[in-house]
């Protein structure tokens, strides 16, 4: 090193040293900041790098046509706090999103056809987030459909076959059910609330208390928050970008592309039957979660629909 670069070569490493040792007290007044009273670095860091906003409640909002009394204090403060408690639940939302682009467009056929507004919809997210759960009282699937709801509703149910997992057969349950106490009830919101205590649970209150709307009754705390629920999921899930969800359209997951078996007769190992249609188990029975057993005796030969993977579905999904 010659004597003419020295000079340059010591104050350049007495300004990177000088950096450093800002940067690690500037960083350690940081993390000490933590448990000092009145740090402005900590503060300044707060406010400049994570907000939490309170949601915007509409002036006007409906369920199904109906109006919703948001001019009512107790209406808007409840609709509120389950919007506040929706819009931060980030992980579970995000799936709600991703999931209703997969499940809402075929259900929304379903509820069309069956003369059922769309905005049930969002009962089904509210009822199972679109997964095939089973709830402590026995409900099961995404409608969340006790066995002698489902059977009266026309479901097969028994230990092959529970039809209350097919999302398809189980949303024209869940129609019967909504039109049945919207005959009742003459409200789709009252309908909706039927579906969380029942129609019986939901006329004691009525003749008890001499009110036929939802939302001048005193319900349970299940009861009382079913449809704000219902509501917030609705406003979120509509414009999730209004409350500050932000994705790509590639990141929902997709529809999945399926051919449809006709099956009359008995199917004596599943793991065969899956094998046959150049589709593994694991696949087949995430898309006819409705068999239930490893066999499909069928003596009464009836005939069943099964769902098996298009050809190149699968790296297909992967890719979009």
């Amino acid at each position: 090193m010659s004597n003419s670069t020295a000079p340059k070569y010591i104050l350049s490493t007495f300004y990177v040293v000088t950096v450093l040792i800002i940067s690690f007290l500037a960083f350690k007044m940081f993390i000490c900041s933590v448990d000092d009273d009145g740090d402005g670095l900590y503060q300044t860091e707060m406010h400049t790098k994570y907000n939490v906003y309170c949601p915007v409640i509409p002036d006007k909002l409906d369920f199904c046509g109906e109006p919703v009394p948001l001019e009512n204090f107790d209406v808007r403060e409840s609709l509120e706090k389950e919007l506040l408690k929706t819009m931060y639940w980030h992980s579970e939302t995000f799936l709600y999103l991703k999931r209703a682009n997969r499940y809402f467009p075929t259900m929304r056929k379903i509820l069309k056809e069956q003369g059922v507004p769309e905005d049930f919809l969002y009962l089904c997210v509210v009822e199972s987030g679109m997964d095939n759960v089973v709830s402590p009282m026995k409900a099961v699937g995404f409608w969340q459909i006790l066995e002698s709801t489902g059977k009266e509703c026309g479901l097969e149910i028994n230990d092959e076959v529970d039809e209350r997992y097919d999302f398809e057969k189980s949303t024209y349950a869940a129609c019967f059910f909504l039109k049945q106490a919207y005959a009742k009830f003459g409200s789709w919101t009252m309908a909706a609330a039927s579906y969380n205590c029942g129609q019986y649970g939901l006329q004691r209150l009525v003749t008890r208390q001499g009110e036929n709307n939802y939302y001048d009754l005193k319900h349970n705390s299940e009861t009382g928050r079913y449809v704000y629920r219902i509501l917030a999921y609705k406003l979120l899930l509509s414009k999730p970008a209004d409350f500050g969800f932000c994705y790509r359209q590639k990141d929902l997951y997709k529809e999945i592309a399926t051919n449809t078996v006709e099956v009359d007769s008995a199917i004596t190992d599943m793991y065969t039957f899956a094998k046959t249609y150049t589709v593994n188990y694991k696949i087949f029975k995430l898309l006819n979660p409705w068999l239930r057993d490893t066999k499909l005796t069928n003596k009464d030969n009836k005939t069943y629909y099964i769902k098996v993977l298009a050809d190149g579905a699968r790296k297909n999904e992967k890719k979009k």
